[in-house]
């Protein structure tokens, strides 16, 4: 009889969706698991927004807002092991837990999404326009593209989100990812349209090279102790290389940035040379300098060294800011 595994995730429905993709992927492989739900804060506080975690007498910082009771679990030995959407994932974990395995890599685009049919074909033409999003990332390439657009704060589990869009009066257009949409069956990817609860959404993929996504998008995780060699083992089974390989790469940029939740980097890879070669493209914003250009480079190098193409990268960096 297989061990069993116990898998522990947050509760909203793209995080159900895909602890059950990782736990048809285990079953394929032989692993049995059971999901368990932990509520994190961010869950039990969808009032605040995500830079209002880190004030007050108990700051949450960083990411942790999605993964601090995850890990607190894994600590009491609650759970073997945490799904996680990767963007939402601390860059420097403690000491005792790693990000052993991911799940193949979804597509990793923005998409715009607005009620209005037209807006959002040509992102500098938005000046005036009010869009929502949560993600600083987006809200300051938004602004970098259109300096006239006002960009507002939304939070919320993804439809949710799309509910407050379609009932606000004041609110033009909100940008998800498309992973999470396509995931939860809402939007099936080259559809112009869809129809949400009665209403038509029109959608707009955004290019990943023009409008950089976070690193990590698109990329479901598997957090452990690093003790645990069983849990590490049955997860080494269904480990995608190719894109365990591409998050290693965008997190360790995001590592010597030293990089959290409220700093807006968008970073993008590709595999070039039949998977030899690994490309990776940034976009860094300055928050002490609004009114700056964003740091912009691009570099390549075997795919067998992923970390060091972030190294790389801050090489350059360090380079324009002598």
């Amino acid at each position: 009889m297989s061990q069993l595994l116990i898998l522990g995730t947050r509760g909203s429905e793209l995080a159900l969706a895909q602890a059950d993709m990782t736990r048809t992927a285990l079953a394929a492989a032989g692993v049995d698991c059971r999901i368990e739900v932990i509520r994190t804060i961010g869950d039990k506080r969808p009032d605040l927004k995500l830079s209002e975690f880190s004030q007050g007498a108990q700051p949450v910082v960083d990411k942790g807002i999605f993964t601090k009771e995850l890990e607190e679990a894994l600590l009491r030995r609650e759970i073997d092991f945490a799904v996680h959407s990767l963007k939402d994932v601390p860059t420097e974990l403690a000491p005792e837990f790693e990000i052993c395995a991911t799940l193949p890599r979804a597509d990793i685009a923005d998409v715009f999404l607005t009620t209005q049919e037209g807006l959002g074909e040509d992102l500098t033409l938005l000046a005036g326009k009010t869009i929502a999003t949560s993600a600083v990332r987006r809200a300051r390439q938004l602004r970098w593209l259109c300096p006239g657009v006002e960009v507002v704060d939304i939070r919320g589990n993804v439809p949710t989100r799309i509910r407050k869009m379609i009932a606000s009066e004041e609110w033009d257009a909100i940008l998800l990812a498309r992973a999470g949409i396509e995931r939860l069956g809402i939007y099936r990817p080259g559809d112009l349209t869809f129809d949400f609860e009665g209403t038509t959404v029109h959608a707009r993929e955004l290019d990943t090279r023009a409008f950089l996504p976070a690193a990590g998008q698109g990329a479901v995780g598997m957090e452990i102790l690093k003790e645990n060699e069983a849990a590490r083992e049955a997860l080494a089974k269904i480990n995608h290389a190719p894109t365990f390989c591409r998050i290693t790469a965008e997190r360790a940029f995001l590592g010597h940035l030293k990089a959290g939740c409220q700093t807006p980097v968008g970073a993008h890879t590709w595999f070039e040379e039949d998977g030899t070669i690994l490309a990776m493209a940034v976009r860094v914003f300055d928050e002490s300098r609004p009114h700056e250009e964003p740091f912009v480079a691009e570099v390549r190098g075997p795919s067998i060294r992923p970390a060091a193409l972030a190294e790389e990268l801050m090489r350059l960096k360090s380079k324009t800011i002598s």
